[in-house]
């Protein structure tokens, strides 16, 4: 069914800054669980659900995604008609008002015309979430809906989801409007920047939103057309992470070392695949204590680990203890360390600080190749 349909993975726009690990990659080159990058799973979903054309849009610093998607093999996409195409807008402004998603997809208007399915599926490179395609298609044309979001209900929009929008449903299950969570209420039906729509629509919508206003998103075109077009909600279930700012981030990695909460993600027929990286297996010393972490290929660990996740090739000494933090790779703390609620980044060296900690709410940041 999904085969119908060809799949976009878009970039997060420049409203859209998760301090400090967006300053060196895009949020779908952001390493995720240790093993995975964030883009892995709407491209995942894509290739379980039988899409295998797809298109990634990169907006700024290719260079992480370019490398992590390479030729796409790894995703099982079919070897003789699938393709993965990197796009980019001609804007390379990355805080430029104009370089947002409409900017690029009317940049590439050939290519999104050239293709030989019917539908498209449309999906963000920043949420984390499992989705089969084909359903959701077979719904939105079952519906004879022009547009279907997808969205999922939440209790905790107050706390959360601050940088997303939300759906307003009418009783036909129609969108009556989008508009961004202010944290006013609790319970809100969320967008997750996922459409479904005719090609030819999505084509249309491009060309209104180029004709409105230069600074139109495709967000704010099907809002604007809630009116006039019928425009459904297709609700989601099953785990969902946004991975808008930092604290998202993290509370999203550290959820999932919950095995009820990473067994609704992952599972054996709904595969997340990854580039795979050749690395040695993990060394534990004698010292070292690890409870209820992810812990990466390649490290060598003689300190205690406590409910973190730790990347390839981390290197922690002994006396060193890490706690609801995650390290990202190719990091190395030196022994008699105290590190509590932070991100590290990759190749950081913690040598002469003692102590580091955040809160849960604000997790410390530790720049990429800082020497501490």
């Amino acid at each position: 069914m999904a085969n119908k349909a060809f799949g976009i993975v878009s970039s997060a726009d420049n409203s859209i800054h998760v301090e400090g690990l967006h300053d060196y990659r895009p949020i779908g080159a952001f390493s995720f669980i240790g093993r995975f990058r964030v883009i892995d799973f709407p491209i995942s979903n894509m290739s379980n659900s039988g899409m295998d054309r797809i298109q990634v849009y990169v907006r700024s610093r290719p260079r992480s995604i370019a490398e992590h998607i390479g030729s796409g093999r790894h995703y099982n996409i079919n070897s003789k008609r699938g393709k993965i195409q990197l796009l980019f807008s001609e804007d390379s402004n990355v805080n430029s008002i104009y370089n947002n998603d409409i900017c690029a997809y009317s940049e590439n208007l050939d290519i999104i015309q050239r293709m030989h399915q019917d539908y498209v599926i449309i999906t963000p490179s920043y949420m984390v979430y499992k989705q089969d395609f084909s359903e959701l298609l077979q719904s939105h044309i079952n519906s004879g809906a022009d547009v279907t979001l997808l969205y999922h209900k939440v209790d905790n929009a107050k706390e959360y989801f601050q940088n997303c929008k939300i759906v307003n449903i009418n009783k036909q299950k129609g969108i009556s409007s989008l508009e961004k969570n202010l944290g006013t209420a609790k319970e809100r039906n969320i967008f997750m920047d996922t459409y479904c729509m005719s090609k030819e629509t999505f084509v249309g919508l491009i060309k209104a939103a180029k004709e409105l206003s230069s600074i139109y998103t495709l967000a704010d075109i099907v809002n604007l057309k809630c009116k006039d077009m019928d425009i459904r909600g297709y609700q989601h279930k099953g785990y969902f992470a946004s991975l808008l700012s930092l604290s998202d981030y993290y509370r999203a990695s550290l959820e999932l070392l919950d095995y009820d909460v990473a067994s609704d993600l992952f599972r054996p027929e709904w595969p997340i695949y990854t580039r795979t990286t050749d690395s040695c297996p993990t060394q534990y010393f004698e010292t070292a204590k690890v409870s209820n972490s992810f812990i990466s290929n390649g490290c060598l660990i003689e300190g205690t680990i406590e409910n973190s996740v730790v990347g390839r090739g981390v290197t922690i000494k002994k006396g060193t203890v890490i706690k609801n933090s995650i390290i990202l790779a190719h990091v190395v703390i030196e022994e008699g360390v105290h590190i509590e609620n932070t991100i590290v980044d990759k190749w950081a060296h913690i040598i002469h600080v003692k102590d580091i900690r955040g809160t849960e709410e604000h997790p410390q940041y530790i720049k990429r190749r800082d020497t501490l």
